[in-house]
Parts: C-alpha cells; sequence; structure tokens
C-alpha cells in the first residue's frame, strides 16, 4: 500500500483553490494508484485538474490533465531538487476567473510547500 502525503488546500487565487499530494513511487502502475486513491475522494475526483509529475528509473512522465504546461512546472522543479522515484499532484478547483500566467506561479508555489515539507536540504 502507497502512503500517500495530502497537504489539502494550501491557497487560493481568484476563487480558485490548490492542493497538493505526492508518494513515493517507482513504477506509472504506483503512479496511477496514486491518482487512484486521490481520486477515491469525492472533492479530489471533482476537481477540475489534478496534474502530476514524476521521475523515475525509465524516465520522467508528467501529466498536464487540461492544465496545459503544468506538468513541465512540476517536472522541472522535482529535477531541480533531484527528487526521484516520488510523484507530486497539484490539484485545481476553478473559481471561476481565468489566472492567465499566474497559474503557473500557484502550480510552482503549491509544488514548493510540498517539497518544504518533504525534503530537507543540507
Amino acid at each position: 500500500m502507497i502512503s500517500v502525503t495530502r497537504l489539502g488546500v494550501i491557497l487560493t487565487d481568484r476563487g480558485s483553490k490548490y492542493a497538493v499530494s505526492g508518494a513515493g513511487v517507482s513504477t506509472r502502475a504506483e503512479i496511477d494508484a496514486v491518482l487512484g486513491d486521490l481520486k477515491s475522494d469525492k472533492s479530489y475526483a471533482k476537481a477540475t485538474h489534478n496534474t502530476w509529475a514524476a521521475i523515475l528509473p525509465t524516465g520522467a512522465l508528467k501529466a498536464d490533465d487540461g492544465e496545459s504546461g503544468a506538468g513541465m512546472v512540476i517536472l522541472r522543479m522535482l529535477e531541480r531538487v533531484g527528487l526521484e522515484n516520488h510523484v507530486i499532484v497539484v490539484t485545481r478547483w476553478y473559481g471561476g476567473k481565468k489566472l492567465g500566467g499566474d497559474r503557473f506561479r500557484r502550480v510552482q508555489d503549491a509544488t514548493r510547500a510540498y517539497l518544504d515539507q518533504i525534503v530537507t536540504l543540507p
């Protein structure tokens, strides 16, 4: 059983809410299990986007889930800190107002909050 860390809703911007979750994984099947676990919660299943990225032994994987470019934002941050075998999922509930480029900053903020929780830097 994979242990999923959920930080819940960590920020809001113009009505949109962002949550971040993650787990240690080593295969695509484990990523799918994490996504399935999140979506078993009705609120996550009804989210507008569940964007994610992971670096596995077989290579980097990402998915935008309709939030074009957001998976790459998460992936670049994973690469920067050298975190492998871990998936990070940024969930967004659309609040009715377009955020434009700010949506990438919110994805970064959510990812950074998660990394701050799990990565201890020297």
